[in-house]
């Protein structure tokens, strides 16, 4: 009875309705649920986090990190897999080159028959017709040959005297002695000194398009071969614009005589005239220029000499001419 007595002034301590009726069971029973509900609402403690390892707050932090990582990643897959499902949307074709051009190229374009080679003067004609420029536009002759210019018999190299001249204002320069540059003045020269011309070079003024200069004189011009080379205006034996006849010089270069040389590719890129000279002096030009490249024929090349022939204008479209020609 001791026990049944302890038991109920703890189970009156703790509030609960018990009274002797109770057995011992019934109030040991009250007892320990009140016991397992205090243990329920007491609040879990936080584990420990250690110093540093997987278990550290860093080492957690990564943890979820890589785990959203990993869970984004296979949402792209999923993703990606089913646009791979999806039907795909039919894709525009992209124009022709001529489809992007001009109107009036267009339009020039459409005179011209495809596939069709015609010959020079009929070619120099339709090119003069088909321009879609404003301005007097140049006439160009594009012949691809046959050749290595890693030869040097291959690596043809002339000049030539326009017949009708090549329709363009050029500036003359020449580079002598006091006598000769006045006989380059009389003979058309737009600018004909000695010292002062250098003088103009030291400053980097550079107002001509052809330069010539005696053989005397040359070796003054060689510290500004980085200044005239890129341009074109270094005077060359091959060119003629190396010469002790400087007044004949001066008349050629006056007249339209133009240079030509083989490119890395073996073709010839030289202009014949403008489109106001009409077809007649265009096929004069063009037959002399044709001319010269078959006196410059390698004697040791094997095979046919001229694979393709074109001509152009500025900014027109181009057109196939016969091989017959040359």
């Amino acid at each position: 009875m001791a026990k049944k007595a302890e038991l109920l002034e703890q189970a009156i301590a703790l509030g609960l309705e018990v009274s002797e009726k109770n057995t011992i069971a019934e109030i040991e029973a009250a007892i320990a649920g009140t016991d397992a509900a205090e243990t329920e609402e007491a609040p879990a403690e936080e584990p420990k986090l250690a110093k540093a390892g997987k278990r550290s707050a860093k080492g957690i932090e990564e943890a979820d990190a890589k785990a959203d990582k990993i869970e984004k990643q296979a949402h792209r897959e999923e993703e990606k897999a089913a646009e791979v499902d999806k039907p795909k949307q039919p894709v525009k074709p992209a124009r022709s080159r001529l489809e992007r051009r001009s109107k009036g190229y267009r339009k020039a374009h459409g005179q011209i028959e495809a596939d069709k080679s015609y010959d020079l003067a009929a070619a120099l004609e339709l090119a003069a017709k088909t321009s879609p420029v404003k301005f007097d536009a140049s006439v160009e002759l594009h012949v691809r040959l046959n050749v290595d210019p890693r030869q040097a018999d291959q690596n043809l190299r002339d000049t030539v005297v326009l017949p009708a001249g090549s329709g363009k204002n050029v500036r003359v320069a020449v580079f002598a002695d006091s006598d000769v540059a006045k006989e380059a003045k009389t003979a058309g020269a737009d600018i004909a000194a000695a010292d002062e011309f250098l003088q103009q070079l030291d400053k980097g003024t550079i107002d001509f398009d052809v330069l010539i200069s005696t053989p005397q004189q040359m070796a003054k011009l060689g510290k500004y071969a980085r200044l005239l080379g890129p341009k074109g205006l270094m005077p060359n034996p091959k060119s003629g614009t190396v010469t002790t006849d400087v007044a004949k010089a001066v008349k050629e270069a006056k007249a339209g005589r133009v240079e030509y040389r083989v490119d890395s590719t073996g073709i010839i890129h030289v202009g014949v005239g403008k489109v106001s000279f009409g077809g007649s002096k265009l096929t004069q030009n063009a037959q002399a220029i044709l001319d010269s490249l078959k006196s410059n024929k390698p004697s040791g090349l094997k095979g046919g000499y001229v694979r393709s022939m074109y001509v152009t204008t500025t900014m027109g479209p181009s057109i196939q001419v016969t091989q017959n020609d040359l």
